[in-house]
């Protein structure tokens, strides 16, 4: 018999009313919590890229229906534009992923992955599938499938097409495929041994109307999502936006709903239905056997709950713990699935009810392996329950014995210096932790695919006794700060090297044989640390560096060392830089990624940067450059040599454009700037005049509609891909 485990990231209860950092749950939203602890059931949404999910749909199963909701996006979104800032690639990715679950902190769903690295835009499945490994991916899928085990799965786009891009007809030729494929146990049998096949009852695609493309039919399936919620005061379209306007980077930003709103199914495989999505399903704890004892405490929370006295119901919701606790599980994954997931859900009822708030909280936002870290530890239960705190686990490592009886709304705090481990690993996304295999993040624990993101750099739990029910409650140590702005701030935990190294840019073009001057920034993560600057330099390629030795006193203080670098005849290279610190190497560069709307992000690289000789011819010198959105091009041009000006509104309207040999709108300048609607008789008089005016990409969609006119005869950029 296969031992079979459901792993803990696939039962974890995304209500942002429960987080840590959070304040305690409204009386509507705990209600709201014990009304999903009757149903038993689950769905989840598959489609390729972040915001390509439907979130007023996600809304209406996850609040009004109360299942267990999932969103499976088989890529990051690297490969997308960024309306928000510089970033590409894998930093964009970043920002989607998290951006992801800022969305589904709003609309209650779960948030899942593939390996899939997006290329960018893709004109059919089989160009997606050829740079994928399309077996990959479908192993991925299955994996999710199989730990979620959703009684209905619904894709976004069809099979045949229509949804235009090649992921997304991707996406649902795999979903097809997984909903087959899941069930069966000589397909990817490797994941058996940590999960059982599960066999969906049916797959749907959410059919669309957008733009010009209108898939729906009345004859398909329709269910009417705009609802309102009374406990929650608001109404699905109104919830649904507030999540939807979290994928800022690519500027969705939505009006809320108000009222009826119609969605369409198509049926693609399983069983028929003639109503609802869930016809046949048996969504009540009748499906698991020897559940009464379950359902009665429910029924009893339903009917006992008072929203004065929220306290009143922790005896119910202990009962039903040690309840869900006692149900047999033996040789039953069915069982042993919602057991777990409904023990989640009833702990974070019974934090709720009990006014528990607790906080681990770092004095510095980082820590380096080795060294310690003074941390202060906070709990409060706002409600009188009976609650003694036994102890508190350090980095599971040290216990601190307390027993210590919580009065009713008086604030303890416990403060402790904990060892970092010496074989701590360094903070950095799990998927970019490797250089990417194809199109295919590199990640060989099976365990690992489909996480969001990483587990928390270290915990401290919290060992609690509430009314005769003992937890262990696991907090993630963070850092909170108190800005002139924003007012409490808080950011992630950080373990980093000791210092790290950044090249000025991470490209240097050689436009001849002359030598360039390559900067470096050191910056020390812990106080008084010295050492040397070391450069790999590759063959062909030469680098002299005058002063490599630094000595940074502070934590935070950084050095510029500068490099000369002579080209090699021909080619590209890597330059590698890295930093010997106390007969140690260290080789990392770290960026940085700073928005309002999600955690605050970084990633650890590899120290390097590329090299690129390659023998340009230079026309013309002076550039004028109007930036654009996530425009990095300046910056290009400068290093082949042209004399550069960052064009200015102001600039644009009194100075002299004839100086320019040339002037460059940046990407998407006339989406993102209204202004050049009103300089445009300026750039065209510069035109007439003989300059040269050239127009990078812009868009005209939805998103981004292109309301200015670009060139001296008229014409229209079409919203086609």
């Amino acid at each position: 018999m296969k031992t079979i485990r459901f792993l803990s990231f696939l039962i974890f209860i995304n209500l942002s009313a429960f987080s840590q950092t959070a304040s305690l749950p409204s009386t509507g939203e705990i209600l709201q919590g014990i009304k999903k602890l009757n149903t038993v059931g689950a769905v989840l949404y598959v489609a390729a890229h972040p915001d390509d999910e439907n979130t007023r749909l996600l809304t209406y199963l996850s609040k009004e229906r109360n299942l267990r909701t999932g969103y499976l996006s088989l890529t990051r979104g690297d490969g997308g534009q960024n309306l928000i800032g510089k970033e590409q690639g894998e930093a964009l990715g970043l920002i989607r992923t998290h951006e992801l679950l800022a969305a589904r902190s709003v609309d209650g769903a779960e948030q899942f992955f593939t390996r899939a690295n997006d290329f960018g835009y893709s004109k059919n499945p089989e160009e997606t599938f050829a740079f994928w490994n399309k077996d990959s991916i479908l192993a991925d899928v299955v994996w999710c499938i199989r730990n979620f085990r959703p009684d209905v799965i619904i894709c976004r786009f069809p099979t045949t097409g229509e949804g235009g891009h090649g992921h997304h007809t991707a996406s649902a030729i795999l979903a097809v495929e997984a909903f087959s494929a899941a069930a069966d146990s000589t397909k990817f049998p490797e994941q058996l041994k940590y999960v059982s096949t599960w066999q969906a009852k049916r797959i749907f695609w959410n059919t669309f109307n957008f733009g010009s493309t209108n898939t729906t039919a009345e004859d398909q399936l329709k269910l009417d999502i705009g609802l309102f919620n009374p406990l929650l005061g608001k109404s699905y379209g109104e919830i649904a936006a507030e999540s939807r306007s979290m994928h800022k980077s690519q500027g969705f930003g939505s009006i809320k709903t108000r009222g009826e709103s119609i969605e369409y199914f198509k049926l693609l495989a399983g069983d028929s239905v003639q109503t609802d999505l869930f016809d046949g399903v048996n969504l009540k704890w009748s499906r698991i056997p020897g559940t009464e004892a379950v359902q009665q405490d429910i029924e009893f929370l339903k009917l006992g709950f008072d929203p004065f006295h929220p306290e009143l119901s922790i005896n119910t919701l202990v009962m039903l713990y040690k309840h869900l606790q006692q149900l047999s599980d033996k040789n039953n994954p069915e069982v042993r699935y919602w057991k777990q997931q409904k023990l989640k859900e009833t702990e974070q009822l019974v934090l709720a009810v009990s006014g528990i708030w607790m906080e681990a909280s770092a004095a510095s936002y980082m820590g380096i392996p080795g060294d310690s870290v003074s941390m202060n530890t906070q709990i409060i239960s706002r409600n009188p329950v009976k609650i003694k705190l036994q102890k508190l686990s350090w980095f599971g490592a040290t216990d601190s014995v307390v027993q210590t009886d919580l009065q009713s709304n008086k604030l303890y705090s416990f403060r402790h210096k904990e060892l970092l481990p010496a074989s701590a690993k360094y903070s950095a996304p799990y998927w970019l932790s490797k250089p990417t295999n194809g199109g295919l993040y590199s990640e060989a624990n099976q365990q690992m695919i489909g996480k969001p993101q990483n587990d928390p750099a270290q915990e401290v739990i919290f060992h609690v006794n509430i009314e005769g029910l003992v937890l262990q409650i696991r907090r993630p140590v963070v850092y909170k700060t108190a800005d002139p702005v924003k007012g409490e701030v808080y950011r992630p935990f950080e373990i980093l090297p000791p210092a790290t190294v950044n090249f000025s840019e991470r490209n240097f073009v050689f436009a001849g044989t002359d030598p360039q001057q390559v900067q470096l920034t050191v910056k020390a993560n812990k106080d008084s640390i010295s050492g040397r600057l070391q450069l790999d330099v590759p063959a062909g390629w030469k680098a002299d560096v005058a002063y490599p030795d630094f000595y940074l006193a502070s934590k935070g203080d950084e050095a510029i060392i500068t490099a000369t670098v002579y080209p090699a005849a021909t080619g590209t290279a890597k330059l590698k830089a890295s930093l010997s610190v106390g007969g140690a190497s260290f080789a990392k560069s770290i960026r940085r990624i700073e928005y309002d709307h999600i955690p605050y992000q970084f990633i650890l690289l590899d120290a390097e940067a590329g090299l690129v000789q390659a023998n340009v011819s230079i026309a013309g010198n002076k550039v004028g450059y109007i930036e654009g959105a996530g425009d990095d091009v300046a910056s290009c041009l400068k290093q082949v040599g042209y004399q550069v000006t960052i064009l200015t509104d102001e600039m644009l309207g009194n100075t002299d454009l004839s100086v320019y040999d040339v002037i460059v709108t940046g990407v998407r300048a006339y989406n993102t700037h209204d202004r050049l609607a009103v300089h445009y008789p300026r750039l065209m008089e510069y035109v007439k005049k003989g300059g040269n005016l050239t127009i990078q990409y812009n868009t005209n969609n939805r998103i981004g509609p292109l309301n200015s006119k670009i060139g001296p005869y008229p014409f229209t950029i079409s919203r086609d891909r």
